[in-house]
Protein backbone atom coordinates (compact mmCIF):
# COMPACT_ATOMS: atom_id res chain seq x y z
CA UNK A 1 0.00 0.00 0.00
CA UNK A 2 2.92 2.40 1.28
CA UNK A 3 4.06 1.84 -2.24
CA UNK A 4 1.53 2.99 -4.14
CA UNK A 5 0.90 5.91 -1.91
CA UNK A 6 4.55 7.04 -2.54
CA UNK A 7 3.75 7.07 -6.06
CA UNK A 8 0.77 9.02 -5.78
CA UNK A 9 2.41 11.22 -3.86
CA UNK A 10 5.80 11.67 -6.37
CA UNK A 11 3.47 12.04 -9.15
CA UNK A 12 1.72 14.98 -6.99
CA UNK A 13 4.81 16.77 -6.71
CA UNK A 14 5.86 16.16 -10.38
CA UNK A 15 2.88 17.91 -11.11
CA UNK A 16 2.27 14.92 -13.51
CA UNK A 17 -1.45 14.77 -14.53
CA UNK A 18 -2.11 11.13 -14.16
CA UNK A 19 -4.70 10.56 -10.97
CA UNK A 20 -2.48 9.52 -8.18
CA UNK A 21 -3.23 6.25 -6.79
CA UNK A 22 -3.78 3.94 -3.68
CA UNK A 23 -3.51 1.85 -2.26
CA UNK A 24 -1.71 -1.49 -3.12
CA UNK A 25 -4.27 -3.74 -2.73
CA UNK A 26 -7.44 -4.51 -4.07
CA UNK A 27 -9.60 -1.98 -2.13
CA UNK A 28 -12.47 -1.36 -4.43
CA UNK A 29 -12.14 2.33 -3.71
CA UNK A 30 -13.44 5.21 -6.57
CA UNK A 31 -10.66 7.18 -8.08
CA UNK A 32 -11.99 9.92 -6.89
CA UNK A 33 -11.13 8.52 -3.30
CA UNK A 34 -7.62 7.24 -4.33
CA UNK A 35 -6.85 11.00 -5.80
CA UNK A 36 -7.42 12.16 -2.63
CA UNK A 37 -5.49 9.45 -0.34
CA UNK A 38 -2.44 10.52 -2.58
CA UNK A 39 -3.28 14.08 -1.99
CA UNK A 40 -2.98 13.28 2.20
CA UNK A 41 0.34 11.00 1.55
CA UNK A 42 1.81 14.04 -1.03
CA UNK A 43 1.09 16.51 1.94
CA UNK A 44 1.94 14.78 4.98
CA UNK A 45 4.80 12.19 4.12
CA UNK A 46 7.09 15.12 5.59
CA UNK A 47 6.00 14.91 9.10
CA UNK A 48 7.65 11.68 8.97
CA UNK A 49 10.33 14.10 10.72
CA UNK A 50 8.47 15.35 14.09
CA UNK A 51 10.61 18.23 14.26
CA UNK A 52 8.61 19.59 10.59
CA UNK A 53 5.07 18.20 12.44
CA UNK A 54 6.30 21.12 15.06
CA UNK A 55 7.24 23.70 12.97
CA UNK A 56 3.79 23.47 11.16
CA UNK A 57 2.24 23.59 14.76
CA UNK A 58 1.37 19.65 15.50
CA UNK A 59 1.19 19.99 19.39
CA UNK A 60 2.33 16.12 21.16
CA UNK A 61 -0.68 15.92 23.44
CA UNK A 62 -2.09 12.40 24.26
CA UNK A 63 -1.34 8.34 23.60
CA UNK A 64 -4.28 6.59 23.10
CA UNK A 65 -4.65 2.74 23.44
CA UNK A 66 -7.11 -0.13 24.57
CA UNK A 67 -7.64 -3.36 24.25
CA UNK A 68 -9.06 -3.49 20.74
CA UNK A 69 -5.89 -1.63 19.71
CA UNK A 70 -3.92 1.62 19.81
CA UNK A 71 -4.58 4.95 18.19
CA UNK A 72 -0.72 6.25 19.35
CA UNK A 73 0.30 9.32 19.68
CA UNK A 74 -1.85 12.49 18.90
CA UNK A 75 -0.10 15.62 17.17
CA UNK A 76 -2.73 17.93 17.34
CA UNK A 77 -2.90 21.49 15.05
CA UNK A 78 -6.29 22.93 16.32
CA UNK A 79 -6.17 25.58 13.51
CA UNK A 80 -6.95 22.85 11.40
CA UNK A 81 -10.02 21.23 13.68
CA UNK A 82 -12.67 21.46 10.84
CA UNK A 83 -11.02 20.53 8.00
CA UNK A 84 -12.38 18.31 5.16
CA UNK A 85 -9.98 19.26 2.94
CA UNK A 86 -7.82 15.86 2.55
CA UNK A 87 -4.01 17.77 2.76
CA UNK A 88 -4.89 19.65 5.97
CA UNK A 89 -5.54 17.25 8.62
CA UNK A 90 -6.06 17.86 12.08
CA UNK A 91 -4.08 15.33 13.99
CA UNK A 92 -0.54 13.36 13.02
CA UNK A 93 -0.50 9.69 14.51
CA UNK A 94 3.13 8.39 15.99
CA UNK A 95 4.14 5.46 17.15
CA UNK A 96 7.34 4.91 19.73
CA UNK A 97 10.26 4.17 17.23
CA UNK A 98 12.79 3.71 20.42
CA UNK A 99 16.02 5.76 20.88
CA UNK A 100 13.60 8.95 22.38
CA UNK A 101 12.17 8.85 18.09
CA UNK A 102 8.74 8.48 17.03
CA UNK A 103 7.24 6.80 13.62
CA UNK A 104 4.40 8.66 11.85
CA UNK A 105 1.60 5.77 11.14
CA UNK A 106 -1.35 7.63 10.43
CA UNK A 107 -3.82 11.08 10.19
CA UNK A 108 -6.77 12.34 11.39
CA UNK A 109 -9.38 14.86 10.81
CA UNK A 110 -11.56 16.28 13.40
CA UNK A 111 -15.00 18.18 13.16
CA UNK A 112 -15.87 19.76 16.42
CA UNK A 113 -20.02 19.72 17.03
CA UNK A 114 -21.90 22.49 16.22
CA UNK A 115 -25.46 21.53 17.51
CA UNK A 116 -27.30 18.53 17.84
CA UNK A 117 -28.64 18.54 14.36
CA UNK A 118 -25.51 19.04 12.42
CA UNK A 119 -24.86 16.51 10.08
CA UNK A 120 -21.83 13.90 10.17
CA UNK A 121 -19.28 14.71 8.41
CA UNK A 122 -17.54 13.03 5.17
CA UNK A 123 -14.46 12.36 3.68
CA UNK A 124 -12.53 9.76 1.19
CA UNK A 125 -16.28 8.51 0.62
CA UNK A 126 -16.20 7.56 4.36
CA UNK A 127 -18.27 8.46 7.76
CA UNK A 128 -16.67 10.21 10.29
CA UNK A 129 -16.92 8.33 13.80
CA UNK A 130 -18.66 9.80 16.83
CA UNK A 131 -19.38 12.02 18.72
CA UNK A 132 -17.11 11.92 21.14
CA UNK A 133 -15.51 13.78 24.00
CA UNK A 134 -12.29 15.47 23.56
CA UNK A 135 -8.95 13.61 24.34
CA UNK A 136 -7.52 16.34 26.40
CA UNK A 137 -8.64 20.21 28.20
CA UNK A 138 -10.13 22.30 25.67
CA UNK A 139 -10.75 19.90 23.03
CA UNK A 140 -14.19 20.18 21.50
CA UNK A 141 -16.78 17.39 21.54
CA UNK A 142 -16.42 16.04 17.76
CA UNK A 143 -16.29 13.60 15.30
CA UNK A 144 -13.41 12.38 13.61
CA UNK A 145 -12.28 10.36 11.11
CA UNK A 146 -8.38 8.34 10.86
CA UNK A 147 -6.41 7.04 8.07
CA UNK A 148 -3.67 4.66 8.35
CA UNK A 149 -1.25 5.65 5.53
CA UNK A 150 1.88 4.75 6.86
CA UNK A 151 1.02 1.98 9.15
CA UNK A 152 -1.04 -1.29 7.52
CA UNK A 153 -4.11 -1.72 10.23
CA UNK A 154 -5.73 -5.18 9.67
CA UNK A 155 -8.94 -3.42 10.92
CA UNK A 156 -9.14 -1.23 7.53
CA UNK A 157 -7.16 1.50 6.21
CA UNK A 158 -10.16 3.72 8.11
CA UNK A 159 -10.69 2.22 11.28
CA UNK A 160 -10.56 3.91 14.32
CA UNK A 161 -8.07 1.54 15.89
CA UNK A 162 -4.72 -0.54 15.14
CA UNK A 163 -4.36 -3.68 17.02
CA UNK A 164 -0.53 -3.66 15.74
CA UNK A 165 -0.26 -0.11 17.74
CA UNK A 166 0.33 0.44 21.32
CA UNK A 167 1.27 3.20 23.71
CA UNK A 168 3.62 2.80 26.17
CA UNK A 169 3.14 2.37 30.12
CA UNK A 170 5.33 5.74 30.71
CA UNK A 171 3.70 8.04 27.50
CA UNK A 172 0.63 9.21 30.37
CA UNK A 173 3.20 11.28 32.72
CA UNK A 174 4.58 12.74 29.67
CA UNK A 175 1.69 13.96 27.25
CA UNK A 176 -0.07 17.16 28.29
CA UNK A 177 -3.83 17.27 29.28
CA UNK A 178 -4.46 13.60 30.51
CA UNK A 179 -5.80 13.86 34.18
CA UNK A 180 -8.84 14.11 35.37
CA UNK A 181 -11.02 13.48 31.83
CA UNK A 182 -13.75 11.42 31.30
CA UNK A 183 -15.37 9.60 28.25
CA UNK A 184 -12.05 8.00 27.24
CA UNK A 185 -11.15 4.58 28.09
CA UNK A 186 -8.08 2.94 28.46
CA UNK A 187 -5.36 5.27 27.41
CA UNK A 188 -2.10 3.99 28.20
CA UNK A 189 -1.40 5.17 32.17
CA UNK A 190 -4.14 7.19 33.05
CA UNK A 191 -6.37 6.00 35.18
CA UNK A 192 -9.29 8.52 35.56
CA UNK A 193 -10.72 8.33 32.21
CA UNK A 194 -13.76 6.09 31.33
CA UNK A 195 -15.51 4.91 28.21
CA UNK A 196 -14.43 6.23 24.95
CA UNK A 197 -17.62 5.74 22.05
CA UNK A 198 -16.53 3.65 19.08
CA UNK A 199 -19.08 5.15 16.82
Amino acid sequence: MIARFAGAALALVAAVAVPASAPAHATGLDPAVEQQLGEAYAATARYGYTPFAATDGYRARVCLARAQGGMGFHYFNESHFGSLDPKRPAALLYEDAGHGKRRLIGVEWVVPVKGKNMKRPRLFGQDFQGPMPGHYPGMPTHYDLHVWLYKKNPSGLFAQWNPRVTCPASAAPGMSGMKGMKGMSSMSGAKDMKGMSGR
